[in-house]
């Protein structure tokens, strides 16, 4: 059995894991967002209403909140190895099974297939890398890894609607089966198998966790498609309580499933705080941005898409960029710069009013992902900067739920801002725009606000992941 860390990594493992991981970041990412322009043609075909096809998101949704708390254990119990390439069979199956859904119900459990699959495949493939690399050469390897996640979301909705457009629905499922067979074929020769000589599952500790991480999707996922407010509310607050009752699990728990002692790692502890308050606003933008172009000015959604494209090229400039500024200021100077500066842009896009050209937005989109994608890495790398080897599968763990509920509140906290806007005819002068305008306000200056979290980190922190 191979223990926590290889006596030495061979050079090709170390070139090829990190793409590895991106292919599966990218399937993932892809498939969240692609599906969105999508549904009233899959809707169409399947003779269902639109508004029952958000049970074909919500599924995917809830399922990777139930079983990504879990993918730390199955690695160490099982090898990285075998439970990554299990999850890119599971989610290639999935999207094949998507792809040959003649119903509404079909479609469901094959998106659950693949929510499984999606739950395991990016936190197991980002424990493979944490164990393959020096801390050093780490900001590197993850650096490269996580782009995806940034063009993901920007390509979806775009490659979505030309494959509704000029193929067919089909296609959006079955463009994961190549991407999917590559990642298997490089696994299965070069993708290192870790396991923990040490198990012990706390069954009790991942339920009511699991619980929790349900109950909260479930509130999110419902914030953006209700009228009535309280009924959410309780389910998240059952979410809340839940957190609760897991705290007072894992203090008393000799082996919870995620130690608290891992919030007495400061970089952790300032990381998932970090991550979770400032893509409030970050990840609202992908959703208003192409929603205000189609509603308030009347364009396609092809059209939308192309607007919020340019983000994905200065992601890839962010990347050759960040190394080396997180060389030269350090962590702490560039999250908290990095982090007002996002939420500037932000509430830049409220200048544009409804007659002017929605190719004023372009330059704006454009310097936001370059920066966010500093962002993104920089978050990522420090939240596990400091973590013992021990604690590198529960921790990676946490750390991608914890993005996951992330994104659902963002995006929830926006549609909310904007329904507010909306609602308040006086306040906008009857025009949806405005309602729009104000919530990039908000949502941005939230942004800027959530910089401060940073000032918690020191300045030497993170700098044993600077390159040598």
């Amino acid at each position: 059995m191979t223990t926590l860390a290889p006596v030495q990594t061979p050079e090709i493992t170390k070139k090829l894991l990190p793409m590895i991981l991106a292919t599966s970041i990218f399937m993932q990412m892809l498939d969240s967002t692609i599906l969105n322009t999508s549904l009233p043609a899959i809707a169409k075909d399947l003779n269902e209403s639109p508004l029952n096809m958000q049970n074909a998101i919500i599924s995917y949704v809830l399922t990777l909140a139930v079983f990504m708390p879990v993918s730390g254990f199955l690695a160490d119990k099982f090898g990285t190895k075998k439970v990554f390439i299990f999850s890119l069979i599971l989610f290639s199956a999935g999207s094949l099974f998507c792809s040959l859904s003649g119903n509404l119900t079909e479609l469901v459990i094959a998106r659950m297939l693949q929510g499984v699959g999606g739950s395991l495949m990016t936190p197991v493939g980002k424990l493979a890398l944490i164990r393959t690399f020096e801390k050093h050469e780490l900001l590197k390897a993850m650096n490269f890894a996580i782009i995806p996640a940034l063009i993901g979301p920007v390509l979806g909705p775009l490659v979505g609607g030309y494959m509704v457009d000029y193929l067919s629905w089909h296609w959006i499922f079955l463009i994961n089966i190549p991407i999917g067979l590559l990642g298997i074929a490089l696994s299965l020769k070069y993708m290192p198998d870790y396991k923990s000589p040490i198990i012990d599952f706390d069954l009790k500790g991942f339920l009511i966790f699991a619980a929790a991480s349900l109950l909260l999707s479930i509130a999110l996922e419902l914030f953006g498609n209700t009228v009535h407010v309280t009924p959410v509310l309780v389910v998240l607050l059952s979410g809340f309580l839940m957190l609760y009752f897991y705290y007072r699990h894992a203090s008393k728990d000799n082996n919870p499933i995620f130690p608290l002692d891992l919030f007495q790692v400061r970089t952790f502890r300032v990381g998932i705080l970090g991550n979770l308050a400032t893509r409030l606003g970050i990840s609202a933008i992908p959703l208003l941005l192409p929603m205000m172009i189609q509603i308030a000015y009347g364009r396609s959604a092809v059209t939308s898409g192309w607007i919020v494209a340019p983000m994905a090229i200065t992601a890839m400039f962010g990347k050759s960029a960040v190394i080396g500024i997180l060389d030269r200021f350090g962590y702490r100077a560039t999250l908290m710069t990095n982090t007002i500066i996002i939420g500037i842009l932000i509430c830049s896009m409220a200048i544009p009013a409804v007659n002017a050209s929605i190719y004023w937005y372009m330059p704006i989109i454009a310097i936001l992902g370059f920066f966010n994608s500093i962002q993104f890495t920089a978050m990522n790398t420090i939240s596990i900067a400091d973590l013992r080897q021990y604690q590198t599968s529960s921790g990676n763990s946490l750390v991608s739920v914890n993005q996951q509920l992330a994104i659902g509140f963002g995006v929830a906290f926006g549609l909310l801002v904007l329904k507010f806007f909306q609602g308040d005819v006086k306040l906008i002068h009857d025009e949806i725009h405005n309602a729009f305008r104000y919530t990039f306000l908000v949502v941005g200056t939230l942004t800027i606000l959530s910089g401060a979290i940073f000032r918690r980190l020191h300045f030497k922190d993170g700098d044993n992941m600077k390159s040598e």
